[in-house]
């Protein structure tokens, strides 16, 4: 089991080296200047050229890609803003906890309300009520996050005043964006915990528990939802990660001072090392996941133990 995780974050590596590579091009080869954007369009020109070459952004690109890999590699640097000046390690775990935060209430809402909805539609197949989920679950797959948060903000806010529109320090300001955020999420953990169940459901070994005389609550929630969680557990944990990455327009849309706005801010600003960062939190965050997801595995099925031993 050591190994195995050992191995696994070895592997963070070349990922990193990946995605940054990929987005510091991007930023390179994006119009704009972020000297000018620093400074602001009526400083004098003197003072631009002078802050680029401070800034080292009159180098090769890979002179620059290089720069920025020994920093991180020799002292753990991520660099400092090019608009607050700030270190931009500072910048992101001052906002990163509220990031964790949004992503964590949302897949919370998510699987509180899918897995049960799911497990119905199994047992109730083809039943009005397994219809009419399958409905919503395709709508909700297909609503786009800022536009579902723009209606709830309209009508419990705006029009029904019970919930702040911004922020994300109460409890009561965390609601809108954790379920605006975790109902495509809602959707995706309805339809797989359904086919999981309908898959399991059929099995010998749940027919043969019911013909011992075994009652139904236990025969659904001990035996076959015990036995379907491998699928969920993987889609759970997948939804999670892309939660942590697709805060970006929650954030923007509630005011809440996260990674995904602050990325947005940095973009506009050709700020490469915030932008950077908070890529490389994202990615690092997503593999973190799952590696969590696979040793949760082999607590649901010991047989998968075995195999990292």
């Amino acid at each position: 089991m050591t190994k195995y995780v050992i191995k696994r974050i070895l592997f963070l590596i070349p990922i990193m080296l990946g995605v940054s590579f990929i987005v510091f091009a991007l930023l390179y080869i994006t119009p704009g200047d972020p000297a000018r954007n620093a400074l602001g369009p009526s400083a004098p020109e003197e003072a631009v050229v002078q802050l680029r070459e401070e800034m080292g952004l009159d180098d090769p690109f890979l002179v620059q890609y290089g720069r920025y890999l020994k920093n991180i590699a020799t002292k753990g640097d991520l660099g400092s803003s090019y608009i607050s000046k700030l270190p931009v390690s500072q910048e992101i775990l001052s906002r990163a906890g509220t990031t964790i935060r949004l992503a964590f209430f949302a897949i919370l809402f998510a699987v509180l309300l899918g897995v049960p909805i799911g497990i119905i539609s199994a047992i109730k197949q083809y039943s009005i009520f397994d219809n009419i989920t399958m409905i919503f679950a395709l709508i909700g797959i297909s609503m786009p996050v800022f536009w579902l948060g723009l209606l709830l903000i309209m009508l419990f806010s705006v029009q029904l005043g019970w919930l702040p529109a911004s922020g994300f320090s109460t409890p009561a300001q965390m609601i809108l964006p954790s379920i605006a955020l975790g109902a495509q999420s809602v959707s995706v953990i309805t339809r797989m915990t359904r086919s999981s169940m309908l898959e399991v459901i059929r099995k010998d070994y749940i027919k043969t528990a019911r013909a011992k005389g075994q009652r139904e609550n236990v025969v659904i929630w001990r035996h076959a939802l015990g036995n379907a969680l491998i699928p969920i557990i993987t889609i759970t944990g997948i939804q999670f990660g892309q939660l942590m990455g697709g805060a970006l327009m929650t954030e923007v849309i509630f005011s809440i001072p996260g990674i995904g706005r602050l990325m947005v801010d940095s973009i506009k600003m050709r700020d490469a090392p915030m932008v950077l960062g908070c890529v490389l939190f994202v990615a690092v965050a997503f593999a973190i996941v799952n590696l969590v997801v696979d040793l949760l595995y082999t607590f649901v099925d010991p047989r998968i133990k075995t195999k990292y031993v």
